[in-house]
């Protein structure tokens, strides 16, 4: 087992007293994230709400947040007093608390991961990155995610650790939780990006963060509010089955269950954007096209860049949907 660091022998930092610390760095996601929305960003903010440019919303909501390019985006160039940030991953919620409670101990933490891997041969880094993940199959999935401790240090430093250093950024697991990517093969991975955590810290002051289901949205969507839907999507092929990256199911009954909540938020005043996958990419099926009828669609061109042959990679269709 890696030795794990505990937080109290861990010297303390101040972010502000840290002559390295630059003010006003712009968050980015922290996490390479399957189906993230780094790319997409440009077409996703031509579909802004007006309010929002206005400086009208003060709430934004995102029920599946996964890598959170969107807020990273909304939070810097946009004046909102309030976020409300969701996923059902736990082991997400769990770094993403961290980052927001403890961010000094988890760069101290990743500062000793990235100096002992940088530092080993491609046979002891193999095992150095197998034993890593052994460790972190270990820890307590039924865990409370909001229940924040500071015990998950470590266990949020090695989601980014192997984040960082496993095959192709991947983040999968099998039936009972476990992570099941093998090690990449990058020469000097950058496990630490220290000001960026940082910027990431100061975004999530104004963030709530919650291990919880997109329904929660009902409980803060009103006129003043933008909420940006990310789900899981519907493969778009037999094989492309974006659900493996986690070990909840995301079918049919619930990308309907996630519109009825659409309208119900919708009828409530938020202002909201919705992606998905095109499944009229392949085939002739209008599924979205259908659950959403009532609302305006758009297809925008994205890099399919998760398939793990390279000649399988290039633009595909994407549909958004917005309610304004």
């Amino acid at each position: 087992m890696i030795n794990q660091v505990k937080p109290q022998q861990i010297k303390q930092l101040s972010i502000l007293e840290d002559d390295n610390y630059k003010y006003g760095l712009k968050p980015s996601p922290v996490l390479k994230w399957a189906g993230g929305k780094t790319q997409l960003l440009p077409e996703i903010k031509k579909q802004y709400p007006q309010k929002l440019k206005q400086g009208k919303i003060r709430t934004y909501i995102e029920p599946f947040f996964g890598g959170g390019a969107v807020f990273f985006d909304i939070y810097s160039n946009f004046e909102i007093d309030k976020a409300y940030l969701f996923d059902k991953n736990s082991e997400l919620i769990i770094l993403y608390k961290v980052i927001q409670n403890d961010v000094d101990n988890l760069i101290k933490k990743l500062s000793i991961l990235e100096e002992k891997y940088l530092s080993l041969d491609s046979d002891n880094r193999k095992d150095f990155y197998y034993q890593v993940r052994d460790d972190y199959n270990t820890f307590d999935k039924k865990t409370d995610a909001n229940n924040y401790r500071q015990e998950w240090i470590n266990r949020a430093a090695y989601t980014i650790f192997l984040n960082k250093t496993c095959f192709n950024g991947l983040y999968r697991v099998n039936k009972k939780g476990h992570f099941n990517v093998p090690m990449g093969s990058y020469k000097k991975p950058k496990i630490l990006n220290k000001d960026n955590l940082i910027a990431v810290h100061e975004a999530f002051k104004i963030a709530e963060i919650k291990h919880t289901d997109f329904a929660e949205v009902l409980n803060y969507a009103d006129e003043d509010t933008f909420i940006y839907y990310d789900p899981p999507y519907r493969p778009i092929s037999e094989t492309a089955n974006f659900n493996s990256y986690s070990s909840l199911e995301f079918n049919d009954d619930e990308q309907k269950r996630l519109r009825d909540f659409f309208v119900k938020t919708s009828k409530q005043g938020a202002l909201q954007i919705l992606s998905n996958s095109d499944p009229t990419n392949y085939i002739d099926d209008p599924f979205f096209d259908e659950l959403y009828k009532d609302f305006n669609i758009s297809r925008i061109l994205a890099s399919r860049m998760i398939n793990s042959k390279g000649n399988k990679r290039g633009k595909i269709r994407e549909i958004l949907v917005n309610n304004y």
